[in-house]
C-alpha cells in the first residue's frame, strides 16, 4: 500500500473505541483511524513541500454559496497561518451576480482576516502545485466576525455540546454533467434512465477521477449513482461531525468544478437548471449522539424516533417556512420546490416519505441504532452549507429545549390530500418564492436571533437583491444559475 492510498479519518479522541465508531468504520476498508486535536503548522508545511505546493488558497463561502479565495505563496504561508489574509468587509455584501449591496452597510471601509483552519488543509489534485484551506473570518480584535457563516455553525455546535449532544451530518449532492454544443448550450452527457447503468458508463471517466480526487483529499464516498434527469448524477460523502461535513461539502463542490475544467465538460449543481428536467437537491442528513459518541439519541425501538428525536424534528418542522430562506435561498430554488416533484413542497414530516420536507429514513439491518437519522429534503446547491446546517441544528435544538411535539407523521403525498385534510393535519404549503421565504425568515424571531442582527440584515438584503434581479427574466435566471452553480 502506497502512502497516497492511505485514507486518514480525523476524529475527536472520544470517538475512538466507541460503539458509534465501530458501527461506521470497518477494518476491511483499510482505513487508518487517527485521533488528533489539531493539524500543526509543521504538518502543513511538510505536506506542502512534499507535494511541490507553491500557492495555498484561503477559501471562504459567501451568503450565495460562492466559494471565494485569496492565495498566499508558500514562503509566506508560515506567517499567514497566524496572521491570516485581509478581506474587505464589503465582500460579504456581494450577491451571486457579483454586485455589492451597499444597503447592508458593508463596503470599502473595514477589514477582517481570513484565518485558515489547518484541519481543512488539502492539496488540490485538479490544480497543479496548489493547496487550499477553509477559513474563519476574524475581526482585527481576533474575535469571530458576526457575519462569518462558518463561525455561526461553530457557535451552534458549541451550544449543542453544552446540551450533551454531538452532531453528525452528511450532504447528498446532485449535479448535471454535460458538454457544450456549437451554440454554447449545455447538452447532457447522457439520456439514461434513473439509476441506469448506461448513464453510469457514460459518466465513468468523470466519476472515476472524481472518486480518486475526493479520496486524495480525505473525503470518503458513501454512494454514487445516475439520477432521474438526463446527465444527472448524485454523490454523497460519508457522515462526519457537523463542521467537517460542511467543510467537506465545500471541497466536494470545488472538486466537481475543478475536474470539469480538467476534462472539458460542464457541471451544474443549480436547483433547477433545465425547466424540462428534474431538479437537483442537496439533502442534509443528521444523527445526534451523546457527547461520548456511544448512543444515537434519535433511536427508539423498531425504527421509530425517540422522544428526544421527536422534539428535534418538531423544532425543524416548526421553523421550516423561515428555514427555507437559508436552505433554498435562490430564485431558482422555487422552480424545484413544487408539489409532486419529490422535493418537499409542504410543511410536514414522515417516515420514509420522500414528499415530506423532513423524512425519517429506514434503518439498516444489524446497524439499526447507528443508522437512525433525519433527512431534511428542502435543501439545494445554492445554500451556504454553514448557514443552512447551523440553522437546521438550531431549530431542532429549539424543539428539544421547548419539548415541542411534532404534528402527526404523514404517510401519503400531501398533494393528494384535500385542503380540509391538510388543514386537519397541520400541513401547509411552504413558501413558493424566495421573496416569500425571506418574509417568513424575518417573521421567525428565533431564527433571526440565531443569525444575529448584523448577519440577518445583510443576508436578507443580499438575497432580496437577487429576488429583484431575476424577477422578470426567466431565461436569464435559468442561464445564470446553470452557469454559476
Amino acid at each position: 500500500m502506497t502512502t497516497e492510498s492511505i485514507r486518514c479519518v480525523f476524529l475527536p479522541a472520544h470517538f475512538l473505541n466507541s460503539t458509534h465508531l465501530q458501527n461506521h468504520y470497518h477494518p476491511q476498508q483499510s482505513e487508518f483511524i487517527l485521533a488528533i486535536a489539531k493539524r500543526t503548522k509543521e504538518d502543513v508545511l511538510e505536506t506542502s513541500n512534499k507535494f511541490g505546493v507553491n500557492l495555498v488558497r484561503f477559501l471562504y463561502v459567501d451568503f450565495c454559496n460562492m466559494v471565494r479565495s485569496k492565495s498566499t505563496s508558500l514562503p509566506r504561508l508560515k506567517d499567514r497561518i497566524d496572521s491570516g489574509i485581509g478581506l474587505v468587509k464589503g465582500q460579504l455584501a456581494m450577491n451571486s451576480l457579483d454586485k455589492p449591496q451597499s444597503d447592508t452597510g458593508l463596503g470599502a471601509v473595514g477589514e477582517v482576516r481570513m484565518v485558515p483552519d489547518l484541519d481543512t488543509f488539502t492539496v488540490l489534485p485538479y490544480v497543479g502545485t496548489t493547496a487550499a484551506a477553509i477559513c474563519d473570518l476574524i475581526e482585527l480584535d481576533k474575535k469571530p466576525w458576526a457575519l462569518c457563516p462558518r463561525s455561526l455553525l461553530k457557535k451552534v455546535i458549541a451550544e449543542a455540546d453544552e446540551m450533551g449532544v454531538s452532531i453528525q451530518a452528511a450532504f447528498e449532492t446532485e449535479f448535471y454533467i454535460g458538454n457544450k454544443d456549437y451554440d454554447g448550450r449545455f447538452v447532457p452527457i447522457d439520456t439514461s434512465i434513473c439509476f441506469g447503468t448506461d448513464g453510469m458508463n457514460r459518466a465513468s471517466k468523470f466519476v472515476s477521477k472524481l472518486v480518486d480526487y475526493l479520496h486524495r483529499q480525505r473525503l470518503q464516498v458513501e454512494q454514487y449513482y445516475a439520477e432521474l434527469g438526463h446527465g444527472q448524477h448524485e454523490v454523497s460523502i460519508t457522515h462526519q461531525p457537523a463542521l467537517t461535513a460542511a467543510d467537506q461539502y465545500v471541497l466536494l463542490r470545488e472538486t466537481l468544478r475543478g475536474l470539469a475544467l480538467e476534462q472539458d465538460v460542464l457541471i451544474t449543481c443549480a436547483p433547477k437548471p433545465f425547466e424540462e428536467q428534474p431538479g437537483s437537491g442537496c439533502h442534509v442528513h443528521l444523527s445526534l449522539w451523546d457527547r461520548f459518541g456511544e448512543r444515537n439519541m434519535l433511536w427508539a425501538d423498531e425504527g421509530m424516533l425517540s422522544e428526544f428525536g421527536l422534539h428535534f424534528v418538531a423544532g425543524i418542522v416548526e421553523h421550516l417556512p423561515g428555514l427555507l430562506a437559508l436552505t433554498a435561498p435562490s430564485v431558482n430554488s422555487y422552480r424545484r420546490l413544487k408539489p409532486k416533484n419529490w422535493a418537499s413542497a409542504y410543511k410536514c414530516w414522515g417516515y420514509e416519505n420522500r414528499e415530506a420536507a423532513v423524512r425519517i429514513p429506514s434503518v439498516y439491518w444489524n446497524h439499526e441504532m447507528a443508522s437512525s437519522n433525519i433527512e431534511v429534503k428542502c435543501v439545494d446547491g445554492t445554500a451556504n452549507p454553514y448557514l443552512a446546517l447551523a440553522c437546521i441544528i438550531a431549530a431542532g435544538l429549539d424543539g428539544v429545549r421547548k419539548k415541542l411535539k411534532p404534528p402527526a407523521p404523514v404517510s401519503v403525498d400531501p398533494a393528494d390530500l384535500t385542503d380540509d385534510e391538510r388543514a386537519e393535519l397541520g400541513i401547509v404549503r411552504l413558501p413558493d418564492s424566495l421573496h416569500q421565504a425571506l418574509v417568513e425568515l424575518e417573521a421567525d424571531v428565533f431564527l433571526m436571533k440565531t443569525l444575529g442582527e448584523e448577519l440577518a440584515n445583510a443576508y436578507i438584503i443580499v438575497k432580496s437583491s437577487e429576488a429583484q434581479a431575476f424577477e422578470l427574466d426567466s431565461d436569464f435566471e435559468l442561464t445564470h444559475h446553470r452557469m454559476r452553480y
